[in-house]
């Protein structure tokens, strides 16, 4: 259950990582010496957190806690930075980023769909934060207009070329800000995965956080009526009711924490359980899947901040977990 105090604890873990510059790794073409340059100079907001997604994920983290528990101690430090951080002129330079050479595939589709989620985010406090980010995504809402209809097969790898996790943020919101995003997004999918059955897939992979299959059933889950989805879950999963195929149903083993790649298992895990729990909340059967969504919390969530390669994202995605795990009653 997310409660104040797992909130803090969440909230230590990461607000300090969104400023912390050490270690980085960059993902940009270098189109000239002059290209050569620290994070903070590249990235105005957001190089922290090890990476670019990871920061911007850790700030949507940061303010949800801040708005789901205003009064926890650590609220004011949290405004803080996001009064110093979220302002025009370094979303400027975010968005200049974009204009370079090679900048129309950065951090897609993964980046794009965690930046409208923080935009999302930011819409629902009271404060100058949302008019701010603004720009930067509508951007990427456009970026995300131009690539899915050239984008003739999803990506269904679990790692962040993803489609159906970064359309499941990118339609919460279009919803209410892009009716031809969220058309788009709802045809792509019933494109891509309607007559998708009998899910026999191999997964995990061992660096692998998300789940091809549960992310793609929970997309489809947001773009179907209730009974459409039922159906097709059947028939995409049709012995889930007998814990088949075991291979979605059993938490995975991390074996070395301090490995980044195998640290994505414990994102595994903690992804599952959202998805596992936002599935069973969309066949109206919100309790249904929700013993293996909580074996898949309690197998990782204990162990999240045991290393840095973990500790700076994964309470972005124990957020997730959890909250999905509220609504499993």
């Amino acid at each position: 259950m997310l409660s104040e105090p797992t909130a803090r604890n969440f909230v230590h873990m990461t607000l300090p990582n969104l400023t912390r510059r050490w270690p980085y790794k960059l993902d940009q073409v270098l189109n000239g010496p002059d290209d050569v340059a620290g994070p903070a100079a590249i990235h105005p907001i957001f190089h922290g957190s090890f990476d670019w997604h990871s920061c911007v994920h850790g700030y949507w983290q940061v303010l949800r806690l801040l708005r789901l528990f205003p009064d926890m101690p650590e609220a004011a430090d949290i405004r803080v930075l996001a009064n110093a951080m979220l302002v025009p002129a370094k979303v400027a330079g975010e968005v200049a980023r974009l204009d370079r050479p090679f900048g129309a595939s950065f951090e897609r589709p993964y980046g794009w769909a965690w930046l409208l989620a923080l935009h999302a985010e930011t819409a629902r406090h009271d404060a100058p934060w949302a008019a701010a980010l603004e720009p930067l995504a509508l951007r990427f809402a456009a970026q995300f207009r131009e690539f899915l209809p050239k984008l003739t097969y999803p990506i269904t790898v679990g790692t962040h070329f993803n489609t159906a996790f970064a359309l499941v943020l990118a339609l919460e919101w279009a919803e209410r800000r892009d009716p031809v995003l969220a058309t788009l997004i709802r045809e792509r999918a019933v494109g891509w995965f309607g007559d998708r059955a009998d899910y026999r897939g191999w997964e995990p992979g061992g660096d692998e956080f998300l789940s091809p299959a549960l992310t793609a059933a929970l997309l489809m889950s947001r773009v179907l009526p209730r009974d459409a989805f039922a159906a097709w879950f059947e028939s995409f999963l049709p012995h889930a009711d007998s814990g088949a195929p075991q291979m979605l149903f059993e938490p995975v083993h991390v074996s070395d924490r301090s490995d980044g790649k195998i640290a994505h298992l414990d994102g595994l895990n903690l992804s599952r359980a959202w998805c596992w729990n936002g599935i069973g909340a969309a066949l109206g059967e919100p309790g249904r899947f929700a013993a293996v969504a909580q074996r898949h919390i309690a197998a990782s969530l204990p162990h999240i901040g045991e290393d840095y390669m973990g500790s700076h994202w994964l309470a972005s995605f124990a957020l997730l977990a959890l909250e999905a795990a509220a609504c499993d009653k």
